[in-house]
């Protein structure tokens, strides 16, 4: 007699849905409990411990609210039981409100037999390192710590924060937007730290800095001869991030001919390493970032709507430096004592003409370059207090904020600042791509990507 992979429980009103689900699972070896509502449900956990329930959103109450699975879940969260919602509507709201309620993931009916089947097994054969049974973290545990790249006294960010609260702890792909510099990956980090995967792997991939002919092999491995120079078997992102969580940053760069491919992984929970015939299960969270106007590149087609909708359940957005003020003393004063540390200097402060001179600048280059002026003040003086003359910032620093505290530069499409941003660097290091990749933030690829982008020829400045 076949062993059972363990016990799951079915619960929805419509009878023909739980035969269906029943037969699905018990030909791969579930041992399988219907109900039909509460009251059954209520029987089946007083007597058992499923693994695993599915729990329909609507029942008899109405059809579209999700109110009773809602309550349901709550009653199913406070007995420890991993609860998967189903429903028939495709609503992603619905489906997100049951996240932040505690739900492990959802859903859509009709099924895929695949993805449902890979959903099963991930959550019932979870290991114990990232099992709800390990105490959450407290909501203050939240907030900054001395000394932390992670600020969080202005408004703005207060709000994020209280997002971050209600996110982390699910399943849901998180895509954070925001500028170059304003710290997503930390964000992305963050998230990870306080969600049930925390014991697991945390593995970036900055997808601007991959050339594109190995996207494939960086995200999903290689065997040995696969390619030319495919000398030995290669594990993948999603491979290394098994049961943790997988971050893709600049995922707006990933090419057009990549994107179904990850498209799938993310649908069915499996992959293929290049030149493989074995199929992996992957068990990974995934948060995105990028910088890019993301709705436009699927107006124009550059950017898959479907993928889209996988990567965004959850959008927070990391506000630029500038709509921060209240965080840049704070951060600058994180920064001295790391870097002060780091060179062995003396306790040092910052003098108020500095702390002016921070909060009438607009930091186009965000958190990284208030870090990087920060490090080289720090590395310039040689008493115990931070000066102007310690400060290197562009001259007419103060103009670079507008008279209306730069909502005018703030209200640019982010195409147009892009440009202008590369457009400065390659003029400033006379076409050195290198050089420029680097104060912008970002790889020599990722340049040459957004040159082409924006139409700019190598000639134009005498690119070495």
């Amino acid at each position: 007699m076949q062993q059972s992979k363990g016990l799951v429980v079915v619960v929805d009103d419509d009878e023909d849905i739980r035969l269906a689900l029943s037969m699905l699972l018990s030909n791969q070896g579930y041992q399988v409990l219907e109900a039909d509502g509460q009251v059954e449900l209520a029987r089946i956990t007083a007597q058992h411990r499923p693994g695993l329930v599915l729990l329909d959103m609507n029942f008899s109450r109405d059809t579209t609210s999700g109110l009773e699975g809602l309550d349901i879940l709550h009653q199913l969260n406070q007995q420890g039981l991993p609860t998967v919602l189903m429903t028939a509507w495709g609503n992603i709201e619905l489906a997100v409100k049951g996240i932040q309620a505690g739900a492990a993931d959802f859903i859509e009916k009709p099924w895929n037999n695949q993805k449902l089947l890979q959903l099963v097994d991930n959550y019932i054969h979870r290991p114990v390192s990232v099992s709800k049974s390990q105490r959450k973290p407290e909501p203050s545990e939240l907030r900054q710590s001395p000394g932390s790249d992670w600020v969080a006294e202005s408004a703005s960010m207060q709000a994020l924060e209280s997002m971050v609260e209600q996110v982390a702890d699910t399943q849901a792909s998180v895509l954070i937007l925001g500028e170059n510099g304003t710290g997503k990956s930390l964000l992305a980090q963050r998230i990870h730290k306080f969600s049930e995967r925390r014991e697991s792997p945390f593995v970036s991939v900055n997808m601007g800095a991959v050339p594109d002919n190995l996207f494939e092999s960086e995200l999903f491995g290689h065997v040995k001869g696969a390619f030319t120079d495919a000398r030995d078997n290669r594990k993948g992102r999603f491979e290394l991030a098994q049961y943790g969580t997988l971050f893709f940053d600049e995922i707006g760069t990933l090419p057009a001919r990549v994107q179904p491919k990850l498209l799938r992984v993310l649908e069915i929970g499996e992959f293929e390493p290049v030149g493989a015939s074995t199929t992996y299960n992957a068990d990974v969270r995934v948060i995105s970032a990028t910088n890019a106007d993301i709705e436009n590149m699927v107006a124009t087609g550059e950017f898959r709507q479907d993928l889209l909708f996988r990567l965004n359940t959850f959008v927070l957005v990391l506000p630029p430096l500038r709509e921060r003020l209240d965080d840049i003393i704070p951060l600058s004063k994180n920064f001295v004592d790391k870097f002060a540390t780091k060179y062995a200097k003396p306790k040092i402060t910052i003098s108020d003409e500095v702390v002016a001179l921070f909060q009438g600048y607009a930091w186009p280059g965000n958190v990284r370059e208030l870090s990087h002026v920060i490090e080289r003040a720090v590395i310039l003086c040689r008493e115990t207090e931070i000066l102007p003359a310690h400060i290197m910032l562009p001259e007419k620093a103060s103009a670079l904020v507008p008279e209306d505290g730069g909502i005018s530069d703030a209200l640019r499409p982010l195409d147009d600042v892009e440009l202008d941003m590369i457009t400065k660097a390659l003029k400033k290091y006379q076409g050195h791509i290198s050089k420029a990749a680097s104060a912008l933030g970002i790889s020599r690829n990722a340049l040459y990507r957004r040159m082409e982008k924006h139409g700019l020829e190598k000639e134009d400045f005498d690119i070495e």
